[in-house]
């Protein structure tokens, strides 16, 4: 398995619009390809700070969803449009993650 850990710094003011934004489009729409959103997070003490953590099974899998994903009419036209009205988009920071044996998550 693979795990990304993805970290986005938020335009001032957009939290509230973005948590509802992804919990109502983009995360419905990934899973709806097959991407697994273990979680989603808002940072506790920076009102712009959002991450979420995504499951793939392999590295093909992830490569074949990321072409599914981010190359749609649906992510190009009407996703991506939206999301560059409340994120950094040079704030993205991704991380890769492998779990170790005993993590919760696998």
């Amino acid at each position: 398995m693979i795990f990304e850990l993805r970290q986005y710094r938020l335009k001032p003011g957009q939290r509230e619009r973005w948590v509802k934004w992804m919990e109502e489009k983009i995360i419905p729409y990934q899973e709806s390809l097959g991407v697994a959103v273990l979680g989603s997070f808002v940072a506790e003490e920076d009102p712009d700070v959002y991450v979420w953590i995504r499951r793939f099974a392999s590295e093909q899998e992830r490569l074949r969803l990321y072409t599914e994903m981010y190359e749609s009419p649906t992510w190009l036209n009407e996703i991506k449009p939206v999301n560059d009205s409340m994120i950094i988009r040079e704030k993205i920071q991704v991380t890769r993650l492998l779990a170790t044996p005993k993590s919760a998550i696998q």
